[in-house]
């Protein structure tokens, strides 16, 4: 049985603005997705979260150049999400998706492209963002994905 852990991350001032900056772009990358979903829905179409990844990732991503500055695993992972989310909407599970506020629930999964990241102690590296330091120490752990979040301006990490 595998183990989640959540732990409060000891960061400083430019990491923090690093990390906002990532959840600001994923929930930019949502609302996006969500906006072209629904008029594609309205248009009749089927869209689904791989086309649109497409579309965006051609068409899309070149336009702004900021997006080159962090990691593209974000956005990838925001257009995962929102197809789990519309596939439990359809499903009955959930309630349809909404657009993302800015200061709520700001969050960003990140992984190491396939590769095991390996965490142990109080000191971590992540991909893209470097090395990161956790109030508490966390065990062994393997895992190939993490989420980020932020609670009331502090920053926590998901692993699983």
């Amino acid at each position: 049985m595998q183990r989640a852990y959540h732990t409060k991350l000891k960061l400083n001032n430019k990491q923090k603005t690093l990390m906002a900056t990532h959840a600001g772009y994923s929930r930019w990358v949502w609302n996006w997705a969500l906006a072209m979903w629904n008029e594609a829905y309205k248009q009749g179409l089927k869209p689904s979260a791989n086309k649109l990844k497409k579309f965006y990732t051609n068409h899309i991503k070149p336009q702004y150049s900021w997006q080159s500055t962090l990691s593209s695993r974000v956005y990838q992972f925001a257009f995962m999400h929102l197809g789990e989310a519309f596939s439990r909407f359809f499903q009955g599970v959930a309630k349809r998706p909404k657009f993302k506020k800015k200061g709520r629930n700001d969050s960003f999964t990140i992984d190491n492209c396939g590769k095991v990241m390996r965490f142990s102690g109080r000191r971590l590296k992540l991909p893209f963002i470097g090395w990161i330091f956790t109030y508490e120490p966390l065990p062994e752990i393997n895992t190939k994905r993490v989420t980020i979040s932020r609670v009331a301006d502090c920053w926590y990490i998901s692993v699983a």
